[in-house]
């Protein structure tokens, strides 16, 4: 036993290293501090304060828009009575490519202010602490999220204060130099070569134009890896910017808003669609050379894509969706752990099980799309008969863990032959079951490849799901490959058995999540039918166990074994029949609760136009039942406190899409954002524009700065 507990101990140790943040290891990239332009703060007056950033060398933060990859800097304000704070002043990025990703940040140092405003009210000799929780992702080879609580301590003056002599300059320079509105006219327009964009004004008349580079606001409009070439005019420049998904589905927003860089020099610019003008290029003046980007060409996207696939398949063994299985993983692994080859058979067989059932899910859902349905990664999770089917199965697994029945073990010893090959039939069907429950959740990384991959032809669609099924496998199998760490965990014994009993109730505890969704999907009823369903197949798993212990035991075990196999037939049938016709009731969305701490109503793109017209901002939930990882952030970062006052301070309409059945209007909003599944949150400022979309994995603090941040812009 004290084997046993050190070699659990080792492993979750060792897990534990490998998945918690660096930033835990108190290792610290930048150093951030707030400093201000001014010695205080007057009654009614506005001073800048800006957070400055020191990079540790060959490191960088990141702009609003990150590019392919990385967050945005964000910082979340606690200040005194009345006083209010801005929008941060983002200075222009620089590029820092990664691969064959693009991304968009600073390095070295730099300042990003915001304005502070004190009220009317504010008593002269009095002291303020302004207050500032600041969260940003650094990166070099890898990634480390780091925060830092910040404050600083002013003086209420009775006049205008005195400038901060030291960073008074500093701060003066960041506003100056930050993109602001040049006098530039543009416009864009799609064509088959990507999308040009043209812009005209004073400011382009004679400039140096060979590094013009346009950083969008938005993240998943262009392609941010490919060159950006540049045609001259004599009154300005068209730069044909490579689309993403949704200009290459014909998909185009009213607006295309950022920065454009050239000279030292950077303009806000907002291209409306429209035809470029004579003077933005041509008129016989020579292409300008393309702005140098990563190898690849017309293949980069594909490589693009499959990269983010394979670090979303790596990412996704670490979400909710997988808990379940890897109770199978784990008790398949630890059967085999002393035998080498064994387990790398098991290894491969789990490899081919994964590969196999991406790739058929895969073609199913090309080949449904193509039929003209209305279908998004996830699919066969809003089909109740799939539903009901997935609960009994993961029932029976749990079972089987329990010891009240064994697969394998045959009346004619068919099994025995499965099990002397190392049960690679058994890790085969684990791989499969793996990624039928799994996939419908989106990891990090996730989304954006499979929002490409269902826009290109079949070959490279499939190559990208390959390259999630190569991921996601890719743990469990370097682990059967790896004697080392199997040797620590202890020689087979009769822990084995206790062990194996334990992981049933992640199981047991899948098959009561699947029956909930099916509650959802299709009322109780439903729910009734799955539950008999349940009985009848638990007395058939005890039936066919009677008929192994007698067989094993030299009886003759015929009718039990009968008994057994009607029954377990039946309990699937039933939950095949098709009568799911009952609906829920209006407002049971995926995971509604009457005592939800944040109203909420059903999403409908009108109801967004709505509060956008009204001034309010807006949040959108795209969700589903059979999501964990939307369910996940329900209770951890939407059921709370924190999260209601949020929405009440700030009077954000909360919008629910709830994709748990079919539906063409919400799979055609993922879409245009270039996701094929759940979770997807859009948060709209009160003053309109594009949505910013957040993270898939939620926190209050994401939660609540997204949320006052969209009330303010």
């Amino acid at each position: 036993m004290t084997r046993l507990l050190a070699g659990i101990a080792a492993i979750l140790g060792l897990s534990l290293f490998l998945t918690t943040p660096a930033a835990a290891q108190q290792v610290r990239h930048v150093q951030a501090e707030l400093v201000t332009d001014s010695r205080g703060i007057a009654p009614g007056g506005t001073i800048h304060v800006a957070l400055r950033q020191q990079i540790q060398k060959d490191w960088h933060t990141y702009w609003r828009n990150s590019g392919d990859s990385g967050e945005a800097t964000r910082l979340d304000w606690t200040l005194p009575t009345g006083f209010t704070a801005g929008d941060i002043v983002w200075a222009t990025p620089g590029r820092h490519p990664t691969g064959p990703l693009m991304n968009y940040g600073y390095q070295d140092e730099v300042l990003l202010p915001v304005a502070i405003t004190a009220p009317k009210s504010a008593r002269p000799g009095t002291m303020v602490t302004l207050k500032a929780a600041a969260a940003f992702l650094v990166c070099a080879d890898v990634c480390v999220p780091e925060d830092a609580d910040l404050s600083l301590t002013l003086p209420v003056t009775a006049g205008a204060p005195d400038p901060d002599t030291v960073w008074g300059p500093k701060i003066a320079k960041a506003l100056a130099d930050a993109p602001k509105p040049g006098g530039l006219d543009a416009v864009f327009s799609v064509k088959p070569a990507g999308i040009a964009l043209a812009v005209t004004g004073a400011p382009l008349k004679g400039a140096d134009l060979a590094d013009a580079y346009f950083y969008p606001y938005e993240g998943n409009l262009i392609d941010h890896a490919r060159p950006q070439p540049i045609e001259r005019g004599p009154d300005g420049l068209t730069l044909t910017l490579a689309g993403a998904y949704g200009f290459q589905q014909g998909r185009s927003p009213a607006v295309l808003s950022g920065v454009l860089a050239l000279g030292g020099k950077a303009y806000e610019i907002t291209a409306k669609p429209g035809v470029p003008p004579p003077g933005a290029a041509g008129l016989g003046a020579p292409p300008v050379k393309a702005t140098p980007g990563p190898a690849g060409g017309a293949g980069l996207g594909l490589v693009a894509a499959v990269a983010f696939a394979f670090v979303g398949g790596l990412i996704l063994n670490l979400m909710p969706c997988v808990f379940p299985i890897l109770a199978m993983k784990a008790a398949s692994l630890a059967g085999h752990a002393h035998e080498h080859a064994a387990a790398r058979r098991q290894g491969l067989a789990f490899l081919t099980g994964v590969l196999a059932t991406f790739l058929s899910l895969a073609g199913l859902l090309i080949a449904v799309r193509a039929g003209g349905a209305a279908v998004g990664w996830g699919f066969q999770l809003q089909s109740p008969p799939v539903v009901a089917v997935l609960s009994l199965l993961m029932l029976a697994v749990a079972l089987n863990l329990s010891g009240l029945f064994e697969v394998g073990a045959s009346l004619q010893g068919v099994g025995q032959d499965i099990a002397s090959k190392g049960g690679l039939v058994g890790a085969f069907f684990t791989g499969a079951l793996a990624v039928v429950v799994a996939a419908p959740c989106t990891a990090p990384f996730m989304a954006p490849a499979l929002g490409w991959a269902l826009t290109q032809s079949p070959p490279a669609a499939l190559a990208v799901f390959a390259g999630l099924g190569l991921g996601f496998a890719a743990p469990f199998t370097l682990a059967a490959f790896a004697p080392a760490l199997l040797s620590r965990l202890p020689k087979p014994g009769g822990w084995m058995e206790g062990f194996r009993r334990l992981m049933s109730f992640p199981m047991y505890g899948a098959a009561a999540w699947l029956a909930w969704v099916l509650t959802v999907q299709a009322g109780s009823s439903a729910l009734a039918r799955v539950f008999a369903a349940a009985v009848v197949l638990a007395l058939g798993a005890w039936t066919l166990g009677i008929a192994q212990r007698r067989h094993a035991a030299g009886g003759k075990p015929l009718a039990h074994a009968l008994t057994g196999g009607v029954l377990t037939v039946l309990a699937f049938l039933a939950c095949v029949w098709p009568s799911y016709a009952e609906v829920p009731a209006a407002g049971a969305e995926a995971g509604s609760d009457a005592t939800a701490a944040i109203p909420y109503e059903a999403w409908s793109p009108d109801k967004v136009a709505a509060a956008q017209a009204a001034g309010k901002p807006v949040f959108v939930n795209f969700t589903a039942a059979w999501c964990v990882t939307c369910q996940v952030n329900e209770k951890v970062a939407f059921s709370t406190p924190q999260a209601a006052a949020a929405f009440k301070r700030s009077g954000a309409v909360y919008l629910k899409g709830d994709w748990t059945r079919k539906d063409a209007v919400i799979e055609a909003e993922l879409a245009k954002h270039g996701r094929a599944g759940v979770p997807l949150y859009l948060v709209y400022g009160a003053k309109g524009g594009e949505p910013q979309i957040l993270p898939q994995l939620l926190t209050p603090a994401i939660l609540t700065a997204a949320v006052e941040k969209a009330a303010r812009s």
